[in-house]
């Protein structure tokens, strides 16, 4: 959704020479696996690769959300979180802000999200796990450990917590493009987006114009989402299949396989 490679106009970032250093690495790249068409021509153009190195595959990572083992895989991160089987799960993955640094070059985590209003809400029915952009890590805001907010940005990897999540919360994170393999209803925070989409980083297109779930500017907004979710899922249901159309079509458990294929064979 956001701007990447050279097609950033304005580096905000807190590593100087960006581009320069993206492009170095993009050269030693043999092939680059893209997950839908939309993201083909994107890529081609951003990071500088022919489109004949661009695998046409669909992501590996997402192969888990079709194969029989997902429920299994989810049943142990369940466990591993120590969550009731009765206890509903609220994931929140934000993405970073590229100017929010400390003078030692560490980007900074601002939770804007009222965390307690949920708690107030949800807190006996329900636990938010808090996942941190990687480049925020553990950093990412201090919350309740056990409690309704758990930080999970150290979690080995996303893909189980979308597994056990019953809602995504986020704003710009490509995670939107994978947790939708789940269907499951994502909800949209999206505080700053004037400013993200401005002046920040800027939009490929205009998530806006047919979202595929609630575009919430204040956490009140996030709260009624959550208090209507059943609502919100079959209002959005349209929107969110034609956003599965276009960034999911190629997603179907075998994305490993025909890297595999195309790399080696």
């Amino acid at each position: 959704m956001k701007k990447v490679g050279q097609d950033i106009e304005k580096v905000n970032f807190a590593r100087k020479g960006y581009l320069e250093t993206f492009a170095a690495e993009a050269a030693k790249w043999n092939y680059l696996v893209s997950p839908n068409a939309y993201s083909t021509q994107i890529m081609a153009r951003a990071f500088g690769v022919p489109t004949a190195n661009i695998l046409a595959t669909g992501y590996p990572r997402n192969d888990i959300f079709y194969r029989p083992e997902r429920h299994a895989r989810a049943a142990a991160a369940r466990a591993r979180l120590g969550l009731r089987e009765d206890q509903r799960v609220i994931l929140y993955a934000p993405t970073w802000r590229d100017d929010r640094y400390d003078d030692r070059g560490r980007y900074i985590f601002d939770l804007k999200l009222n965390v307690e209003m949920l708690r107030e809400r949800f807190a006996d029915t329900h636990v938010m796990l808090l996942r941190g952009h990687h480049l925020l890590a553990a950093r990412a805001g201090a919350v309740d450990q056990g409690g309704f907010v758990r930080n999970v940005s150290g979690y080995p990897d996303i893909a189980d917590l979308y597994l056990i999540a019953d809602v995504l919360i986020t704003d710009y994170s490509s995670v939107m493009f994978d947790f939708a393999n789940t269907g499951r209803p994502m909800i949209f925070y999206t505080w700053d987006l004037d400013d993200y989409r401005d002046r920040l980083r800027g939009f490929y297109f205009d998530l806006t114009a047919d979202p595929p779930g609630p575009i919430c500017r204040t956490s009140g907004e996030v709260l009624d989402a959550l208090v209507q979710l059943g609502d919100v899922q079959q209002q959005y249901a349209g929107a969110y299949g034609r956003f599965r159309e276009q960034f999911c079509a190629w997603e179907d458990g075998s994305a490993s396989a025909r890297v595999i294929d195309a790399a080696l064979g």
